[in-house]
């Protein structure tokens, strides 16, 4: 037969119990489980919206085209914007794991507002002109992005080692943040290697 301390031993670990079980709906309700990882991505395809076909070998007077794309994963609307960048092999590319953007001045931006879930692609058409060659050094005075001419004065300097005068696209991503009410990078960029030649 049992003591009346084990008894109120019995009911105070029942009591205990219950109290658990029945407060786990309620602690649901205040901490949402991880519904996954968030994040945002960004890509490009070629002009025939694959993962192939991408411009290399380009030249003054010339059209290209890419498709840049955004997806929102976050779990919630965001405001995103898409810089473009043209930079040669030596100056300096975004660092995604310290979150900074290059410090190359922005030629184009996209802006887009995604629902979760959302993915948005848009045309990147471009061409180059007054192009120049010397020795061992090409240089690009004007670069047109979609409808408009920037001025963007690049030089490439020869790269015997890949036979080439390198220059590379970047398209950086940057996402609106509440908090700051400003834009920042979002460690996210896709660059595209250009090689820079003559006019057939």
């Amino acid at each position: 037969m049992w003591s009346l301390a084990e008894y109120r031993y019995v009911f105070m670990v029942a009591g205990l119990i219950g109290i658990i079980v029945l407060s786990i709906p309620s602690a649901l309700v205040l901490v949402h489980p991880s519904g996954g990882e968030r994040f945002s991505e960004l890509y490009v395809l070629g002009s025939g919206h694959t993962a192939e076909g991408y411009p290399f070998n380009v030249s003054a007077g010339e059209n290209y085209l890419v498709y840049l794309g955004v997806g929102d994963r976050l779990g919630s609307a965001a405001y995103y914007e898409v810089v473009l960048k043209l930079r040669n092999s030596s100056e300096p590319l975004p660092n995604a794991t310290s979150g900074v953007a290059s410090p190359l001045p922005v030629l184009y931006r996209y802006e887009v507002f995604l629902t979760d879930g959302q993915t948005w692609e848009g045309a990147l058409n471009f061409s180059f002109s007054d192009v120049v060659f010397g020795e061992n050094v090409s240089s690009v005075g004007m670069m047109r992005v979609n409808d408009d001419w920037v001025v963007v004065n690049k030089i490439a300097a020869w790269d015997s080692e890949n036979s080439g005068y390198f220059y590379e696209v970047i398209a950086e991503l940057w996402l609106y943040d509440s908090a700051s009410s400003s834009l920042s990078f979002n460690d996210r960029f896709i660059a595209l290697w250009l090689n820079m030649t003559a006019a057939l």
